[in-house]
């Protein structure tokens, strides 16, 4: 009775045993099939946003004489005037804006792979196809007034998305650092490091006397004399403070920076006016291949660095967060961040489409072109070399108060151990 009895017993162990491994293997799988689903939805969006971006395009270059239809929409005002050029752009962008804006909503705060906002963000395209559209076309009915007024508050989402940016490319810089220059401690080599930092000074140094040759040959160009040199003197900055004995971060991440510090300087200046004669490579009237390329160029930069921005929700975390150990069934990434980005990157385009400016229309094939498009760029390079001096310095100003509390709470247990 006993034998029988304890075989039942294993039977019924054998059987939750293998009931608890099916389940575990089921999670597992579900798990896999989720995840794999929400990284594939997050290139979706990336081409849906591409897409936008070129029907921007198509509305302020070529609707005016294409879209028949649109004159006799009463928000167009006379000719459909209000719905082409700079004011389209604006309510494509405004359409674009609310669908990922209500992503953003929908989607916020979601961790785990068995949510239904995980399946709303992964699935359900037909139903977000429909947004989409709705969200696109319900613009061209608004009048024209709101849509000056979004493109105010565009200015300002846009100046949030470039901070956002900064922040992303500069973690990507420290974390490229810390992997290709190992610390003293570890015994992997670090010539690939070293390699890699002389080549971007050397692009850095080859980037301004190229910049000095071609927009500054002549004394009269005092204001690219000064965006170049003042861009010289932020590459001394920081690779001064990165060789600091306090600091000691090797040339590597200043490489990198000043190599793109150097982009940021030259995309600036590139953006001047085309009258203006210090500049050898303005974009000149005629629309060739060149133009055609670096215009489809521009706009590919524009969804790369949205989407690149909008996976790294890391870098805008607090450290505790990031050193949590993830569990199986938490999502790839944040999708209330990813969503929030490209509502931004959303104003972000208008304004590189209109050039910053909401009163006149840009060149045909033209992108980010006049003066208030070269002191955005200017002061995003300004900006960009605060955020990464202030990353140098911020442990060595840190410092001090981190020595302090200790002995001050040292003091004050030997006031308590003298006490009668």
């Amino acid at each position: 009775m006993r034998g029988s009895g304890g075989n039942a017993s294993e039977a019924v162990e054998d059987a939750q045993l293998e009931e608890i491994i099916r389940s575990i293997e089921e999670k597992s799988l579900f798990c896999h099939v989720e995840r794999h689903k929400s990284l594939r939805a997050r290139y979706v969006y990336g081409v849906v946003f591409l897409v936008v971006n070129l029907c921007a395009w198509f509305v302020r270059d070529y609707a005016q004489t294409s879209l028949a239809l649109i004159p006799y929409v009463k928000a167009c005002g006379p000719e459909g005037r209000h719905c082409f050029h700079t004011l389209g752009v604006l309510r494509v962008s405004l359409g674009c804006f609310f669908f990922f804006l209500v992503m953003f909503l929908s989607t916020w705060d979601t961790s785990k792979l068995q949510e239904a906002r995980n399946s709303w963000h992964s699935d359900y395209w037909i139903l977000k196809c429909f947004l989409l559209l709705v969200s696109m076309v319900s613009p061209f009915f608004i009048p024209p007034l709101y849509i000056q007024i979004y493109g105010e508050i565009a200015r300002v989402g846009a100046g949030i998305f470039l901070a956002l940016q900064l922040v992303s490319v500069i973690e990507f810089i420290t974390w490229w650092n810390q992997y290709w220059m190992p610390d003293e401690r570890s015994k992997q080599s670090c010539s690939l490091g070293l390699f890699m930092s002389t080549v971007f000074y050397v692009g850095s140094v080859f980037g301004i006397g190229l910049m000095y040759y071609l927009y500054a040959a002549s004394a009269t160009c005092i204001l690219n004399i000064f965006f170049i040199s003042w861009t010289v003197v932020l590459l001394i900055v920081m690779m001064a403070l990165s060789l600091h004995s306090k600091v000691n971060r090797g040339l590597l991440s200043s490489g990198i920076m000043a190599l793109y510090v150097v982009f940021l300087c030259w995309s600036a200046i590139r953006s001047e006016p085309p009258d203006v004669k210090c500049n050898a490579h303005t974009q000149n009237g005629h629309t060739d291949w060149t133009t055609v390329l670096s215009f489809l160029i521009a706009i590919g930069t524009i969804v790369y660095a949205t989407f690149s921005t909008g996976i790294d929700s890391e870098s805008f975390q607090f450290q505790f967060r990031k050193d949590e150990a993830k569990e199986e069934d938490d999502i790839p990434y944040n999708y209330g961040f990813f969503h929030l980005v490209f509502s931004l990157g959303a104003m972000y385009f208008a304004m590189l489409f209109v050039s910053w400016n909401l009163e006149h229309s840009a060149r045909k094939w033209s992108l980010d072109v006049g003066w208030t498009s070269t002191w955005v760029k200017i002061v995003n390079e300004w900006f960009a070399s605060a955020i990464y001096i202030w990353k140098l310095i911020a442990p060595i100003v840190r410092q001090p108060k981190v020595h302090e509390q200790p002995l001050q709470h040292h003091h004050h247990q030997t006031d308590e151990l003298n006490l009668p």
